[in-house]
């Protein structure tokens, strides 16, 4: 089973940041989001990757061409570029980095990668984490027989939010999750023939048209998280995010 994570985004609410980096490659905790949710997916033991590339894409291409020298010392002999690689931890994930395009939407994306997909995957953004139990997710998937398998979420407050008993505050919360409706976290599964439903063109969107008629036929099936959940999607979102993994406190951090 393959994991898809659409990494071509703009990131246009992150500002300068953005000028320089695709936003999957903004760091938490010294490592680029993307292998975040890499590591969430492989300590659930999937480690195929197809990444879906747009915007400054060469740079995710670099980041993963050289990925064992950022992870381990090693030894160059300049004289025929032999390298030898010491200590090193390398993730042994097969990542697949295709090109899909600058301006393409989300749903033609998906359907540019066609190729290399096998009869069920996995799906998500390049900026989201979460605590999601992914064997329990592919396990709600296949039981329920439908095409489109959604994570639903309730994304976290803006704000921190106080909690007082007779006018005295007796705690601070940070951004807490609100009261609103689900909305769609990624941790998507979906069976090939939602590919049915997309085509490559550019403007082909994924939530908007494709899903929609998905889920007017009865195809679309929601996975409630009640777990954490966060997305990187402004500058405060990525200080909160490395506040956490810097305490000690990243809830999605599954891995030792």
């Amino acid at each position: 089973m393959k994991t898809i994570i659409l990494a071509g985004g703009y990131g246009s609410r992150l500002g300068h940041i953005s000028e320089l980096i695709p936003k999957p490659m903004i760091e938490i905790g010294g490592s680029p989001i993307i292998w975040h949710i890499m590591k969430i997916y492989s300590y659930y033991g999937y480690n195929e990757f197809v990444i879906a590339l747009g915007y400054k894409g060469n740079v995710i291409k670099d980041y993963f061409y050289k990925l064992q020298s950022y992870n381990s010392d090693f030894t160059i002999n300049t004289e025929n570029n032999e390298i030898t690689y010491h200590n090193s931890s390398a993730d042994k994930w097969k990542v697949t980095l295709a090109d899909t395009g600058i301006d393409t939407l989300k749903g033609g994306r998906i359907k540019r990668i066609e190729r290399y997909l096998d009869d069920i995957n996995m799906l998500t953004y390049g900026d989201g984490l979460a605590d999601v139990n992914i064997k329990k997710l592919i396990e709600y998937h296949k039981s329920h027989g439908k095409i489109v398998t959604i994570t639903g979420v309730k994304p976290p407050s803006m704000f921190g939010e106080m909690i007082e008993k007779d006018g005295k505050a007796i705690s601070f919360e940070e951004k807490p999750q609100t009261s609103k409706g689900l909305i769609n976290g990624g941790y998507m599964i979906f069976n090939k023939i939602m590919l049915n439903y997309l085509t490559s063109d550019k403007n082909c969107d994924f939530e908007f048209g494709p899903l929609e008629k998905l889920a007017n036929i009865g195809e679309v099936m929601i996975y409630k998280h009640k777990g954490f959940w966060e997305c990187a999607d402004t500058l405060r979102d990525i200080e909160h995010l490395n506040k956490l993994w810097n305490t000690g406190i990243a809830k999605w951090k599954l891995w030792k």
